[in-house]
């Protein structure tokens, strides 16, 4: 009798564990939108007819959720950065990961830079972020702390209380 309610106990903490959220990093974005979380996402993500592994960001004071989707080129990975405000792309070469407008080819897809929601003086700025190639993880963090800088309005999407 033990064994049975000791199986059905692991089977439900098994059960309830594989519901619960996959987060795989936190970290802090010193904007108003506060910290932020990173999971990884259910499902690909379909761009140009690959479909494109992909994180999920959250902030804490902000309902906005970024969805990046990693492609990959043949000379570098695209980091394709979806979200109701602002896309963007950020690229990782042998030489640096920056942030770039995104590609014409990505309008297929229904999505395109928007001009009038991107601060160009941060956007300048987030060129070249860090020499080199970095892991996807690492960029996503990367992206996760300095994506908010590039929104225009950044208050309109932190949540009042």
């Amino acid at each position: 009798m033990k064994r049975m309610i000791l199986a059905a106990v692991l089977g439900i903490a098994f059960s309830a564990a594989s519901f619960g959220k996959k987060i795989v990093a936190e970290g802090a974005t010193y904007t108003t939108m506060g910290n932020y979380t990173i999971e990884l996402a259910d499902n690909q993500v379909p761009l140009k007819g690959k479909d494109c592994k992909a994180y999920v960001i959250s902030y804490e004071n902000s309902p906005m959720q970024v969805t990046v989707a990693i492609c990959k080129d043949r000379d570098c990975k695209k980091f394709v950065v979806i979200s109701d405000q602002l896309s963007v792309q950020y690229v990782c070469n042998d030489y640096y990961f920056g942030v770039e407008k995104l590609d014409r080819s990505f309008e297929k897809d229904g999505i395109k830079t928007s001009d009038s929601a991107l601060n160009r003086s941060e956007y300048f700025h987030q060129k070249v972020l860090t020499p080199g190639k970095r892991g996807e993880l690492e960029a996503t963090q990367l992206i996760a702390a300095y994506f908010p800088r590039l929104l225009n309005d950044v208050n309109d999407v932190v949540a009042t209380r």
